[in-house]
């Protein structure tokens, strides 16, 4: 396949944003939260417990100027769309060829609380972000459609969307799909260099050994952190736990965090650290490494630890102040063709929530097409745990406490 440059991150989070965001407001589901049940098995909606939309609610009245202003502003994760050897996306090059619609797109999202600390103020407000589309995890659109900071779609201009997997359409954060649409879904585990450590690694446990002080970087999504470290404590982060166990892998984290043996908790940047031998070894998200290879020439190993990884899915949601919601609903439909789904499946090398993919995926790339990190067989999903759905005074604990112990 063509080699993938990797675009800049260019709005780059910085820390102290992460520690001045708000913690949760709405419940919780997992970081990038749960696994759309069609792609090689049952679903796992059923996993998640409700969280309500109040259909009546009433929005703040935006114009769609989308007919007089054929413009787009996509907000998306580094590593997140196909591209070409000039770092243009293909996909997206074809979009604005066929609607005339002209789309700005943004890889500003470093991870979903630092994100939503830069724009809460202005969803309260009902004004405009500065972006049409935003690409966020399922605890973070959860929260946006409880306090009403998402439009409502409107599904008779986006027939495509009828390809959701249907694990995927009766999530209980949306009800009826109104206000989002799944991009993509995932897993966390752990990664290493291989250069580095050529013997691999198996465990999280293995990510403490003492060779690897200081050259560790973990997640600062703390469904993914916390969930392989529960795991590795032999918690299922999906099933009935509480504080005795939560805290228990909290004070992993402290006491690695605060003896210097972890390098650092952040969001895609720690890509970077991997790409110049910052870091050695991660906890990190199945398709970065898949990305990181293209460029380095398969230097890093990515695997779903002993114990078990963690599932996630991230959303496209139309914020409430934008003011091109019929250009957003033309790009859903778009990408829910099940060719074009294959297409950037095939370059972010990520769980594709669109029925059809899988066999388009057959005449890019057949290697794929069998790939379970992209297509998970039963065997593969028997290894991975959704985070349960928190209440709101857990999710605003232990998101505390979480940043508290991971420095942040």
């Amino acid at each position: 396949m063509t080699p993938r440059r990797r675009p800049p991150i260019t709005d780059p989070r910085v820390r102290a944003l992460v520690r001045a965001a708000r913690t949760p407001r709405g419940n919780g589901l997992s970081r990038r939260g749960f696994l759309l049940g069609a792609v090689g098995a049952a679903g796992v909606g059923a996993l998640l417990a409700a969280c309500g939309t109040d259909e009546e609610t009433a929005e703040p009245a935006v114009v769609d100027r989308s007919d007089e202003e054929r413009l787009l502003r996509w907000a998306n994760w580094v590593a997140y769309l196909d591209e070409d050897d000039s770092g243009a996306s293909p996909s997206l090059r074809a979009f604005e060829g066929k609607t005339g619609i002209r789309v700005e797109y943004s890889t500003a999202i470093e991870d979903n609380e630092s994100f939503y600390a830069l724009v809460e103020d202005r969803l309260a407000a009902g004004a405009d972000i500065g972006y049409d589309i935003v690409t966020v995890t399922d605890y973070l659109a959860a929260r946006l459609i409880r306090l009403d900071y998402a439009q409502r779609l409107d599904k008779a201009r986006m027939p495509h969307a009828e390809n959701l997997a249907p694990g995927l359409k009766g999530v209980d954060f949306d009800l009826g799909r109104s206000r989002s649409l799944t991009w993509q879904s995932g897993f966390a585990g752990i990664a290493w260099d291989k250069e580095a450590l050529p013997r691999g690694l198996r465990s999280v446990s293995d990510l403490w050994a003492p060779e690897l002080e200081g050259q560790v970087s973990l997640l600062s999504e703390m469904r993914d952190t916390m969930g392989l470290l529960m795991l590795e404590e032999g918690v299922d982060p999906s099933g009935t736990w509480g504080n005795d166990e939560f805290y228990g892998a909290l004070e992993v984290l402290r006491e690695k965090v605060e003896s210097g043996h972890v390098r650092e908790v952040v969001g895609n940047s720690y890509m970077d650290s991997l790409a110049s031998g910052a870091s050695v070894a991660a906890i990190a998200w199945s398709g970065d490494i898949t990305e990181l290879n293209a460029e380095h020439g398969d230097r890093f190993e990515f695997v779903i630890p002993e114990a078990g990884g963690t599932l996630w899915s991230d959303n496209l949601v139309v914020p409430v102040g934008s003011a091109h919601r019929s250009n957003a609903e033309d790009l859903m439909d778009y990408y829910y063709q099940p060719d074009v789904a294959a297409q950037v499946a095939a370059f972010v090398n990520y769980i594709s929530p669109v029925e059809g993919a899988q066999e388009a995926m057959l005449a890019i790339d057949p290697e794929l097409a069998a790939d379970p990190m992209l297509f998970p067989d039963d065997e593969t999903l028997r290894r991975v745990s959704v985070f349960r759905t928190l209440e709101p005074d857990e999710d605003e604990r232990f998101s505390n406490e979480f940043f508290a112990a991971a420095g942040l």
